[in-house]
Parts: C-alpha cells; sequence; structure tokens
C-alpha cells in the first residue's frame, strides 16, 4: 500500500504542477476581482469539485470492492466512502489547506469557507448525485482528471477571497505551494488511497483510472 500510494504521488506530481501553475496565471488577471465575485466562483467550483470527486471515489470502491460484473455494491457502504471521500477531502483540499496558506501569508481578509455546512443544500446534493452515479455506472478516467484541476481552481478562488493587497513574488511562490499540496495529496488519497481501506480483496487489480 505505501509503495502504491508513493507511486501514485509521483504520478500525479507533473498534471498537480501545470495545474498549480494555471492557478498562478489566473491569480494574475483575478486577484483584484470583489470578494462577492471570488466567493460565488468558488461555490461553482468547489461543489462541482465534491461532484466529481464523490463520482471517482465511489466508483474506485466500486470498481475494487465488486468488480465489473453485474453485482451491486453494497448501498449504504458506498454511500460513507464516496460522502467522506468527497466531502471531507474537498473541504481539506478546497478550504482548510488554502485557509493554512492564508494564515502563514498573513492574507487580510482570510476566513476559512466550508462549503457543506455554508452551502449545505448545494454541495451535499452533489455527492450524493456523484455517488448515485458511480453506483449505476461507474466512471473513473475524465472525473478523475477533471475533479484535480477543479481543485486547484477552487483553492485559488478561496485564496483571492482573502486578497486585499498587492501580490510580491515571496506571495506568488506560497500560494504555488499552496496550490500544489492542496491538490496533491488530497485528491490521491481521496480518489485511490481513501477507498482503497476498505476493500480488502479486490476483484479487479487493474487500476481503473488508467486502465
Amino acid at each position: 500500500m505505501y509503495k502504491q500510494i508513493l507511486k501514485e504521488l509521483k504520478e500525479h506530481t507533473p498534471f498537480t504542477a501545470f495545474g498549480a501553475a494555471t492557478g498562478i496565471i489566473l491569480i494574475i488577471f483575478f486577484q483584484k476581482l470583489p470578494s462577492e465575485s471570488s466567493y460565488n466562483i468558488f461555490y461553482t467550483l468547489h461543489p462541482l469539485h465534491v461532484f466529481f470527486s464523490a463520482l471517482v471515489t465511489a466508483s474506485m470502491y466500486n470498481f475494487y470492492k465488486c468488480g465489473t460484473g453485474k453485482k451491486k455494491c453494497n448501498l449504504g457502504v458506498l454511500i460513507f466512502v464516496g460522502y467522506v471521500g468527497s466531502i471531507g477531502i474537498a473541504t481539506l483540499s478546497d478550504s482548510v489547506i488554502p485557509y493554512l496558506g492564508e494564515i502563514l501569508l498573513d492574507l487580510p481578509h482570510r476566513e476559512i469557507h466550508l462549503g457543506f455546512i455554508e452551502e449545505w443544500w448545494l454541495v451535499n446534493p452533489l455527492a450524493l448525485f456523484g455517488i448515485g452515479i458511480a453506483y449505476l455506472k461507474p466512471s473513473t478516467k475524465f472525473p478523475h482528471f477533471g475533479h484535480v484541476l477543479l481543485s486547484t481552481w477552487a483553492s485559488l478562488f478561496h485564496i483571492i477571497m482573502a486578497l486585499g493587497q498587492t501580490l510580491n513574488w515571496f506571495t506568488y511562490i506560497g500560494i504555488f505551494i499552496f496550490l500544489f499540496l492542496s491538490v496533491w495529496i488530497p485528491c490521491c488519497l481521496s480518489d485511490i488511497v481513501f477507498p482503497l481501506l476498505f476493500v480488502k480483496t479486490p476483484k479487479n487489480h487493474k487500476n481503473p483510472i488508467r486502465n
């Protein structure tokens, strides 16, 4: 398991770095965006991230626990894995780690935004919708890569909400690091490691994200 985790982290490094680089490009153009607009964009990207994360996490569990046959996984367990793996880890990725970055960078308007509480009526149903699709027709390949970018940009607009100053090179570097970390470890945990913790004897030994 440890070797698999390290392998996945290594293979996701280039794509995650690319996502963080796109975030730096975006912040150059959007750093003066009003806080209310940033809030609205965050609550467009974050719920979409939760949806894709729930779809991929639940699909990974479905593939490995029940295989690719007609057998359906236990719905209760699938909901638990998909919900905790998406809401919990997407919140860590999009809100908690960016907020820690805002504190360390001493951004003036730092504030943590927990989507499953602040906009519970939107975020939670989308997580359940993703789990429902994973139960009926599991899918991982495109949603995985799509949600990595969505996570990067959601984290970015969480940080943009905290801005209120002219950025210097140190701040840009710091933002890049926190964008990278906020996606690199949580997304691998959510999509790959977390669902496999609940699988004792895999029915499918191929990684459906790449196979």
